[in-house]
């Protein structure tokens, strides 16, 4: 796909539902008692991959243009599945069901495509052993992961990283678990799990921290409004203030402080953005506003980086064009997703003529110079195609995006969506 630099952005839009909570809708209605209606779904493959999961499992889940309808098995009403349960591409799929299928009588076995074969699974198995599960995989870290029939208890665990989908794995076999099961984070992760098991009436607290579940006898079905994802509107939020002459509002979308690090940071910058509209059901929303401003350089590392762990390759992008050094530190989870998006977004800069450095844990960008166009690739990414596409927005001359179709992940309408603003 080629990509010429454009000039201003200018209108409104809206974007895809959030994948984090799309997942867990799905996930918590299938164990719920009653009928879940789930609005602002993302259809997208990883979201659709936990369908199929759940459908194999023997759950009843119907699509129609407006919503998704889960027809809730109950918290023991599972089916053993015939054959493996494809994850697709999807860490989040993967690592959430191995704390469900950890506490199920029956045997599954979960696999996903050659990216997800590669990302490591050791983090989620090592707690759920520690809970009781019977878990074997490849080199005791890597899919497929087979789970046996468990007993499990609760335990304290203190987290090694702060990763809202190890939590979340732990707190889905809690829900299995003889006994209060307790998380220690070593800073706030995002927080969708603990929101919606308030929802479906878990007795969950949190103080500082940590969190405590206690193990519900049932759960009960509520119907779960999705936002739009704050990780898609990033690509818009950036491109708005790095395409002169930019006005953009992006509607209803989530605002979750454990996921707006995004804002505080492009704000450190100098971006224009504002905020309306803020509304609060199970999850906060609001309409964004961003347009074009001069950024600097700023310092990016320590608590806020699980706020933005997602959003950091578009954010290298916005300090490609920001007048000084950028800083990204504290930022190693950035090698286990679906690329190494530390290596692919420094290759990828480089190959715009911009400055930057590798470092074990980040990025230094030397920001200021105007990046030029040239062909990117994506390493089957989507995050790493949508970032590179807004860099060529305001890049200087064409730029070609190889396997652009890798962006239906998270995005399937994101090109129509940029061509439809001017892009």
């Amino acid at each position: 796909m080629q990509i010429q630099p454009c000039g201003p952005l200018r209108g409104t839009l809206s974007v895809p539902g959030d994948k984090s909570i799309s997942h867990r809708a799905v996930m918590l209605g299938a164990l719920a008692n009653g009928t879940t209606h789930i609005t602002g779904f993302l259809m997208g493959e990883d979201c659709l991959s936990t369908i199929e999961c759940f459908r194999k499992m023997g759950v009843q889940i119907d699509l129609t243009d407006k919503e998704v309808v889960v027809e809730g098995a109950g918290l023991h009403g599972l089916g053993a599945p015939e054959g493996i349960l494809y994850t697709g591409n999807s860490g989040t799929t993967t690592r959430l069901l191995c704390g469900i299928l950890a506490g199920q009588p029956f045997t599954a076995t979960l696999n996903g495509d050659a990216s997800i074969q590669k990302r490591p699974m050791g983090r989620i198995i090592k707690p759920l052993r520690e809970m009781g599960a019977s878990i074997e995989g490849k080199n005791d870290n890597y899919c497929p992961l087979t789970l046996y029939p468990s007993e499990l208890f609760g335990i304290e665990y203190r987290l090694p990283v702060a990763s809202a989908q190890l939590k979340s794995a732990i707190l889905l076999a809690g829900l299995y678990a003889e006994g209060q099961t307790t998380i220690i984070e070593p800073t706030p992760s995002r927080d969708h799990t603990e929101r919606m098991f308030r929802a479906l009436g878990v007795e969950i607290d949190t103080s500082g921290n940590t969190i405590t579940l206690d193990p519900p006898e049932d759960l009960h079905a509520v119907d779960i409004a999705v936002p739009g994802d704050i990780s898609s509107a990033a690509f818009f939020l950036v491109a708005g203030a790095v395409v002169p002459g930019s006005e953009l509002t992006i509607q209803n979308v989530g605002v979750n402080p454990t996921r707006t690090g995004i804002l505080d940071v492009l704000r450190d910058m100098g971006a224009d953005i504002s905020m309306s509209n803020l509304r609060d059901e199970t999850e906060p929303a609001c309409d964004l506003t961003v347009k074009y401003s001069a950024l600097h350089g700023v310092e990016i590392g320590g608590a806020i980086i699980p706020r933005l762990i997602d959003e950091l390759p578009v954010i290298a992008v916005a300090a490609a064009f920001a007048e000084g050094e950028t800083v990204i530190r504290d930022a190693q989870e950035l090698k286990v997703k679906e690329s190494n998006r530390i290596a692919a977004m420094v290759s990828e800069l480089t190959r715009a003529g911009v400055e930057v450095e590798e470092t074990d844990d980040g990025m230094i960008i030397h920001g200021g110079k105007a990046p030029r166009g040239a062909v990117f690739e994506t390493y089957g990414d989507h995050r790493i195609a949508m970032s590179m596409a807004v860099l060529a927005l305001a890049a200087e001359g064409a730029s070609r995006i190889d396997n652009p179709d890798v962006v239906a992940i998270s995005y399937p309408g994101f090109f129509d969506t940029l061509a439809q603003l001017g892009g």
